[in-house]
């Protein structure tokens, strides 16, 4: 009778140890952070304004046939009346995508939803869908077609002020995993007709480019973060310089076995090239940048652009302390050069 009680009493307790054993490997999973945020939260876009000084003549239109210096989100969405082939979308809250900057048949930039999942050995796992830039107030980033108008051939330049600021009173760090992205969709005279100026589109042979806002500067909670998941040892808060990384540019399945690690560039394997490959970033910027930098040129007439602003998953600075964050999108450009 003794006997059974002592086995009784000792399944019991392995039974409890293993609890115990299971809460805490559970408890170290659900605190350990990597990008694309394994904590599902949003990050929330408070005001988005897209400012355009109106210098040397250079104008703008959210449908290329009503001119003026500013255009702001309201506009952007609300412009079908006068320009019903529009796909605006801008959300009022945003999640992490990644791309490497291809552009689809229909001037498009591709972006690629990543969730992370576990497998039965609890290994992080990175799947990834395609999303495709819908009009309306849904999506996970911000899309719209924007039209430039000047009288001569110039270059064009990003103010001060232009870039991706938090909002609120704590600066959780997630401004410093935002991009920007814009596609060149064509070109035509100032006297054409409205459906051909806003039909331009350049297809996969569009010219694009991605911005880097506030590259230098990254919260304690990232380095930790690019340190322990990526092996970047030599990052630091404050006075950074640029971090390679590695976008998605093609789904990926849970099947697939991707390894959130795999996201570095020195790091993902022959076999992961099929759903990665190194982000060529065109402007870079630090953060609370002074003066004018240079971007694209224009050519005279009217120019369709397709503007992209996203948050970078497979950026270091996208992880789960950073979440939950408000910021703005603001973008200044200008004709001079100082």
């Amino acid at each position: 009778m003794e006997k059974g009680k002592k086995k009784k009493h000792d399944r019991k307790r392995r039974m409890l140890i293993l609890l115990i054993a299971l809460f805490f490997t559970t408890v170290m999973f659900t605190t350990t952070t990597y990008a694309w945020f394994t904590a599902n939260k949003k990050v929330t876009v408070e005001t988005l304004t897209v400012n355009v000084e109106a210098q040397n003549g250079i104008q703008i239109s959210a449908d290329g046939t009503n001119w003026k210096s500013v255009v702001q989100k309201d506009e952007l969405l609300g412009v079908t009346p006068s320009y019903g082939a529009n796909v605006n979308q801008i959300p009022d809250s945003m999640e992490p995508v990644s791309t490497i900057g291809n552009v689809d048949a229909n001037g498009r930039m591709e972006m690629y939803k990543g969730t992370v999942v576990s497998n039965d050995d609890g290994d992080y796992l990175l799947t990834a869908v395609k999303e495709n830039d819908t009009k309306g107030d849904e999506g996970s980033y911000i899309a719209f077609d924007l039209f430039f108008k000047v009288d001569e051939a110039t270059d064009i330049y990003l103010t001060d002020g232009s870039g991706v600021n938090f909002e609120g009173t704590v600066d959780k760090g997630i401004k410093n995993a935002a991009r920007f992205g814009f596609v060149v969709l064509g070109n035509t005279t100032a006297g054409d007709t409205i459906p051909n100026i806003q039909g331009l589109n350049a297809g996969t042979s569009a010219n694009k480019y991605i911005w880097e806002p506030n590259y230098d500067v990254h919260t304690a909670a990232a380095v930790s973060h690019a340190r322990d998941t990526y092996g970047v040892a030599s990052l630091g808060t404050t006075g950074a310089s640029p971090l390679a990384y590695s976008g998605v540019k093609a789904a990926i399945a849970s099947t697939d076995e991707v390894l959130v690690q795999v996201s570095s560039p020195i790091q993902y394997t022959t076999r992961d090239s099929d759903f990665f490959d190194t982000v060529s970033v065109d402007y870079q910027t630090v953060a609370g940048f002074t003066g004018n930098t240079k971007i694209f040129p224009l050519q005279a007439g009217i120019t369709k652009v397709r503007i992209y602003m996203w948050i970078e998953g497979q950026d270091v600075d996208c992880e789960n302390s950073a979440s939950g964050s408000e910021v703005s999108f603001d973008l200044k450009i200008t004709t001079e050069a100082s």
